[in-house]
């Protein structure tokens, strides 16, 4: 399987993993590795967490790895309790195991018959040993010793069924919470209840209790509110309503401190601060995503680093790609965000409807509102400011709508100018009208009463404000004079377009179609250039590369799917699990972000492109895209996509020839260093001349000796031979080199590769030893240097290593030029090299002269 877009991580409603957090800045401390399914259970101690999914319990340790697992439940396990060196677990077919922690055995299994004690609770009450308190659906209490394994008390309870047990801070009372929305507060030890409370908002769902000095109960509710009980005075102290906008969790003081840590099913955790009058909390620390799937995510800033996200909760968000702490969030849509606050979130009727489309730009955003959305079925448009993340100060719509709303009519697209001064927005009437981000003052309109006949589909801005595009559902795409709202150009499409898309840097627009294929449509000469086809579902998104050269789609067939304009093909198909309603690229190109279909977590895929070598060909027509697991939290637990790939997609690094084509002139690629100075080696010797004679350098045994030269070798080691012969070996006498050798042998083979092959591994210096060594007074012979001037000839006649047959050349002529003017078949030689190279050099003038022309013609003429 081919995958250019790797996962990396993920942020998702679904708990394969759990996050550890810190309370002083509510910051992922750790992040656990990913189990196979979802967590339905968790609990701590001490030293280990233990999380459970379906029948399966986990330990793990340092907050990441897994170091014990438990097997024994043959239903999903649904209660927690560490218990010292144990831990209890209790499924839902009502099977209690207790477990041995470092042993991973059984210590205890009790069954419990469902008709009289169907256990619904559990904790461990304060100083007593060996023992725990189980609450039930019949409403009753046990409490058990775990050592003896005996039933040492039956509580009759209050015949309604307990959902929550924990332990007061005074010894041997318990709070216990029932489905009425009872909260007894219980003397286990008499059976005597010492207080009772009643909550109007349904079951008790968490019980928590102050210990830093001040006698107050919280207890949370399903509807998402917290009541704050006075244990001294017996009364209600306070309300937080709406501190969840779904049901409590979870919540804990923490110990000593007026701080009460609290999360729900809204996807949100946040730390409440106890120091106001009337005993009530505010809103120290918070983390949140979205309580309900993402609908539009796009990248916000040039940077690369924020992502902005509208949900179907109603609320616009904005995620940092660096670090959580830099996520915020922008609120909720409100018609009236004074009488919004008034209600609350349960009763606001004032609350817009979730956002479909929206437009940001970063430029003027610290002057003005920088962002616009469109919302679901409605005609309004809104303003949000980023700076302050809150909602703006102005509504968008068309003036003949200000006084009444309209039923059937809405917006349906909206765009922002590069300048940030502009917003433009299409409505489901064809109508385009453009208003002033700063005043919200409406500019103009499109058109004489409409600039398309159906709805309109997409609005884009080109980058200097000189155009606009519009795309309506009769087939037809517009181009206006941005500031004289007059009609340019007008192009029937081949079908209705579902939306449209403007890279503004390369005045590319990609169109996606109803029958799900895509244009790609050039605004300069107003053309379709390319045409791709391939998905089978609705395409819901698409995004551009930063350099306009890929375009990514994603398609209710769950495909993403990357296609390279410049060769028109598609490059890489996967499948995922459910299928990604929005996509935005980095503005960097290094990541790709995705939403999907009912799914909280925004997921990022890192570009492979720009760390390891990928293969770009085409993939082939019966291509089969695999399916490829959403990121995790957890690269360990990563699966390795490269390893999967198919044999066609196995891709070898391009290693470029010597010479591309015999007739081009080809360099080599050896360094200037190597050739430039060959003329110049008598005045450089002369300037490095030493001052003094060189010293004995102090012996070093620990140092290798190496062989001097370009590349370092170290000298082979000499054999011992106790017996000296005393016979002289006459070899070592000859002064012939090896490149003397090869020249020599290259007379009669003509095969001048191997000797040029020597040269281009010699320095300068010992280059011109060997020439020097070429004539009869150097040892050489006048045979070698004619064939030396034919080994130059060989490469000018291929036409490579053309800088160096010059260098070497020029080199021999100016050692040797008396002996060649005294030689007639050296002269004959050198006459025909010199009308070789005089037709090289003609040509090459020839083309330098033509772009020399060239180019100056597009200077004086183009710009």
């Amino acid at each position: 399987m081919k995958t250019v877009l790797l996962k990396l991580c993920r942020e998702s409603e679904h708990l394969l993993s759990f996050l550890s957090s810190r309370v002083k800045k509510l910051g992922i401390v750790a992040v656990s590795n990913a189990l196979p399914q979802d967590i339905t259970c968790l609990a701590a101690d001490r030293m280990l967490i233990f999380a459970s999914y379906d029948n399966i319990l986990h330990a793990f340790a340092r907050n990441k790895e897994v170091v014990h697992t438990y097997k024994g439940h043959k239903a999903r396990i649904h209660l927690l309790q560490p218990f010292g060196d144990h831990v209890i677990s209790v499924d839902i077919d009502n099977v209690l195991i207790v477990w041995d922690i470092q042993s991973e055995e059984e210590y205890l299994q009790m069954d419990f018959d469902k008709a009289t004690f169907a256990v619904s609770a559990i904790l461990h009450p304060s100083t007593y040993l060996n023992k725990i308190l189980l609450g039930s659906e019949q409403g009753s209490l046990q409490l058990w010793n775990i050592r003896s394994n005996k039933l040492l008390y039956s509580f009759p309870g209050w015949h309604l069924a307990v959902t929550t047990l924990e332990q007061a801070p005074a010894v041997d009372v318990v709070a216990v919470g029932l489905v009425s929305g009872h909260i007894i507060v219980h003397n286990i030890k008499f059976d005597e209840t010492l207080m009772k409370f009643q909550q109007d908002w349904g079951p008790i769902t968490a019980i928590s209790f102050r210990t830093d000095g001040h006698p107050v109960m919280a207890a949370g509710s399903p509807v998402g509110h917290i009541a704050l009980w006075d244990l001294e005075e017996k009364k209600l102290m306070c309300q937080m309503q709406d501190a969840h906008s779904t049901a409590i969790a979870g919540m804990s003081f923490v110990a000593g401190e007026p701080l009460l840590i609290t999360n729900g099913a809204d996807n949100a955790i946040r730390v409440w601060i106890f120091d106001g009058p009337g005993g009530t909390g505010r809103v120290l620390r918070s983390r949140m995503g979205h309580s309900a799937p993402p609908t539009k995510i796009r990248y916000h800033g040039h940077n690369g680093e924020q992502i902005l996200s509208a949900g179907q909760d109603g609320t616009l968000q904005s995620f940092s790609t660096v670090h959580d702490k830099f996520n915020k969030s922008l609120g909720r849509g409100s018609i009236n965000k004074k009488k919004s606050k008034k209600k609350g979130l349960k009763l606001d009727t004032m609350a817009l409807p979730p956002v479909t489309v929206f437009a940001s730009e970063v430029a003027h955003q610290s002057d003005w509102d920088n962002i616009v959305t469109c919302h679901q079925g409605y005609i309004t448009c809104t303003t949000w400011n980023y700076q302050k993340t809150s909602m703006g100060a102005h509504k968008l719509r068309p003036e003949e709508f200000s006084k009444h709303k309209p039923i059937d009519i809405y917006a349906t697209a909206v765009d922002i100018t590069s300048c940030g001064n502009f917003a433009v927005i299409g409505l489901s009437t064809g109508q385009v009208d453009v208003y002033n981000m700063q005043s919200g003052i409406h500019r103009g309109r499109y058109g004489k009463e409409r600039a398309h006949e159906g709805a309109i589909r997409g609005v884009a801005v080109d980058g200097l404000n000189q155009l606009i595009i519009t795309a309506g559902s009769e087939g037809l795409i517009k181009f206006w004079k941005f500031k004289t709202k007059d009609l340019v150009y007008s192009t029937e499409l081949s079908s209705s377009p579902s939306g449209i898309l403007l890279h503004r840097d390369s005045g590319i627009l990609g169109i996606t179609f109803d029958d799900f294929s895509i244009n790609i449509l050039d605004v300069e000469t107003r053309k379709i250039v390319r045409m791709f086809s391939g998905h089978h579902g609705r395409i819901n998104d698409m995004t551009f590369s930063p350099d306009g050269r890929w375009l990514i789609t994603s398609a209710m067939d769950c495909t993403i799917k990357t296609w390279d304009l410049p060769s028109g093909c598609l490059i890489d198909c996967f499948l995922v699990d459910s299928a990604a309603v929005s996509l935005t690229m980095s503005p960097t190109g290094d990541f790709l972000a995705s939403a999907h279909v009912d799914d909280l977590g925004i997921y990022l895929w890192s570009n492979r492109s720009l760390y390891s070598l990928v293969s770009l060909r085409p993939l082939p027509a019966d291509y089969e895209p695999s399916m490829v697991p959403l990121p995790s939290t957890c690269p360990m637990q990563d699966v390795d996509v490269v390893g999967d790939e198919e044999t066609y997609d196995e891709m070898t690094e391009y290693v470029s020839p010597e010479q591309l084509g015999e007739q081009l002139v080809t360099l080599s690629s050896l360094p200037e260093s190597r050739w430039k100075n060959l003329l110049s080696l008598d005045i450089i010797k002369k300037k490095n001349k030493p001052k003094e004679p060189p010293k004995v350098p102090k012996s070093a045994p620990f140092f290798i000796p190496t062989v001097p030269g370009l590349i370092p070798r170290y000298i082979a080691p000499e054999e011992e031979n106790d017996k000296q012969s005393k016979v002289v070996n006459l070899g070592v006498l000859a002064q012939k080199s090896d490149f003397y050798i090869h020249l020599e042998e290259a007379l009669s083979t003509n095969e001048y590769m191997t000797p040029l092959n020597l040269l281009k591994s010699l320095g300068p210096s010992n280059i011109e030893i060997e020439l020097r060594g070429l004539a009869p007074e150097g040892g050489g012979s006048r045979e070698v240097m004619l064939s030396f001037l034919r080994m130059i000839g060989m490469m000018l006649n291929k036409k490579y290593n053309f800088e160096l047959a010059q260098a070497y050349l020029a080199l021999f002529l100016k050692l040797h030029l008396k002996i060649l003017s005294s030689e007639p078949n050296l002269l004959e030689e050198v006459s025909r090299l010199s009308t070789q190279l005089e037709e090289t050099w003609i040509h090459l003038r020839t083309l330098f002269n033509q772009s020399l022309c060239v180019l100056t013609y597009m200077k004086s003429a183009l710009l």
